[in-house]
């Protein structure tokens, strides 16, 4: 038996009184009333609604050892990265690694392996395959359905694939940036629930009003708090806080807690932001996870205070996992698996012949998924395109991981390197490779270092050649978290000593090939237009 004291934080019934909560076999057995001198905060531990533990390029079991020192407990994940690499094998391995940590992860069915046609990935998993998932006791929801035309157009896999979420009752996660209108009451109509990709307040609202919940998200990349945090006094009850993707440097100092942070620090109710950060995601997914009640299972947390949520203490199941920002879990052995497949790419292979004077250009923007399409007047070399450091237009590659295909070639604005080039297998959401650089020579090294390795992020100079090896699917790696973020965080650097000046080059980088956000991506088979969902041509006419 075990008691914690403090002053308890009831958020159902709005109120904070001293007390002490008693814990016996992971379960909470009583919560009472008691006077006593000890002024910290027990409150129901935090959950994140919607992220790809993927992202964090650790396995489940090292994003918990991390996680767990911010004070979460639990997290809604949506497997769909290794799906694209592995298929249902790999959903099957981030569930079994999860098992191996008292931590709650929740892990989704992924509903667009691959996100859409118009690219390669190293897996499918169709309708039957959902089915199968879906009744898993496992999977806990059918996740983002990112093809949203495949709803708007009543394609029949995808309607098969929310069917069987309705068979098996389980919610439907939405991806719909932008989407608003008769096509976003039709979204809903077919059973989608929740939203993570709106970037405006607006946008927010409206789904709101037709009866989505819509989910905070602030990633590593995309960063939508500031919009979208004034829907939440209003709105509490619908809203949830996510982080999509999280890198591991960032996962290192933070997660919900500084978003409780700043949500406080906006004078918004205390008792709405804990609402968002960790009953509605519990209500909602219907997870085994405890909300601070007698019966409920022992996951909670013990804070400072109630404005910059410091963690003292994280339970789960009444047992300590981190204590003073030290977790107390364990690293655990595991197997790689991987799919990497493609040869080793010729300096030729990056070549436009053309003689165009303008061109499409990828105009990536900071904190954003979204792009904006840009034309431009085009630097021959040999009748060659090459990039133009000086005006920051540089050639950017997809190059097919699991066959020997011809790369696929554009130009890409923002990124404002000066010398070398970056790479990364993991670009969403098919995880082909994907590089950016000043030259065909350091595109061509920058990509062969990654083929060398099956796997990772790489920035490379004339003089240099720097890489953080991701081994596990060519998205994670096989190292600890604290290792890994120190390693990604060290590459960051260098890749922004090579001239950028975005703040997260990487995870920037990983969402140009996302074809289901517009406007212009590029995948391994073209430049794709993502508002006409479409292919278009580099070459302006």
């Amino acid at each position: 038996m075990k008691v914690l004291q403090g002053q308890i934080v009831d958020i159902k019934n709005k109120c904070i009184y001293k007390g002490e909560v008693t814990i016996s076999e992971g379960k909470i057995i009583a919560i009472k009333e008691k006077q006593h001198d000890v002024n910290h905060y027990i409150l129901p531990g935090f959950v994140d609604a919607h992220i790809h533990i993927e992202s964090s390029m650790l396995v489940p079991t090292e994003f918990a050892r991390l996680a767990v020192n911010h004070g979460t407990v639990a997290t809604v994940s949506d497997p769909h990265e290794i799906a694209n690499v592995l298929g249902v094998k790999g959903v099957e391995f981030m569930i079994e690694n999860g098992k191996k940590t008292p931590f709650k992860f929740n892990f989704g069915a992924p509903s667009c392996v691959p996100a859409t046609s118009f690219e390669s990935a190293g897996a499918v998993i169709d309708s039957d395959d959902i089915k199968k998932l879906l009744a898993s006791p496992d999977i806990k929801y059918l996740a983002e359905m990112m093809n949203y035309p495949g709803v708007l157009f009543d394609d029949e896999e995808v309607l098969k694939k929310i069917a069987w979420a309705k068979h098996y009752n389980k919610p439907v996660d939405g991806h719909a940036p932008g989407v608003v209108g008769d096509d976003i009451t039709k979204y809903i109509n077919a059973g989608i629930s929740t939203d993570h990709e709106c970037f405006t307040y607006e946008e927010g609202l409206e789904k709101l009003q037709k009866g989505m919940k819509i989910l905070i998200r602030e990633g590593s990349a995309a960063k939508n708090f500031e919009a979208l945090i004034g829907l939440l006094p209003e709105h509490f009850e619908n809203i949830m806080f996510c982080s999509d993707d999280k890198h591991p440097d960032d996962l290192i100092i933070d997660h919900i807690n500084k978003l409780c942070a700043r949500a406080v620090a906006k004078d918004i109710d205390v008792f709405k932001v804990l609402q968002a950060a960790c009953i509605n995601p519990v209500t909602h997914y219907n997870l085994d996870v405890g909300l601070l009640q007698v019966g409920d299972a022992a996951d909670c947390i013990v804070v400072k205070d109630l404005k910059d949520f410091e963690v003292l203490q994280t339970y789960i199941n009444g047992a300590l996992v981190s204590e003073n920002g030290q977790s107390k879990l364990k690293s655990v052995p595991f197997k790689n698996l991987n799919n990497f497949y493609t040869n080793k790419k010729e300096i030729s292979d990056f070549r436009i012949d053309s003689q165009a004077k303008e061109i499409r250009v990828i105009e990536a923007l900071e904190g954003q998924l979204v792009t904006n399409e840009l034309i431009a007047s085009t630097t021959l070399l040999d009748g060659n395109l090459v990039s133009n450091t000086e005006h920051d237009i540089l050639k950017m590659t997809v190059v097919n991981r699991y066959n020997n295909d011809q790369p696929s070639l554009a130009f890409i604005k923002n990124f404002k390197l000066k010398e070398g080039a970056i790479a990364s297998s993991v670009g969403h959401d098919s995880h082909n490779i994907i590089a950016v650089g000043v030259s065909d020579e350091m595109i061509c090294k920058a990509v062969n270092l990654i083929i060398e390795h099956k796997g990772g992020i790489c920035a490379v100079s004339n003089s240099e050649a720097n890489i953080v090896p991701l081994p596990v699917a060519g998205i994670m790696s096989d190292k600890d978290g604290e290792t890994i973020g120190k390693d990604y965080a060290a590459l960051d650097k260098i890749a922004k000593q090579l001239g950028s000046d975005l703040n997260a080059p990487y995870m920037t980088l990983s969402f140009m090939a996302l074809l289901v956000i517009p406007s212009l991506k590029l995948s391994d088979k073209g430049l794709f237009d993502g508002n006409t969902f479409q292919f278009t041509s580099l070459e302006v006419s």
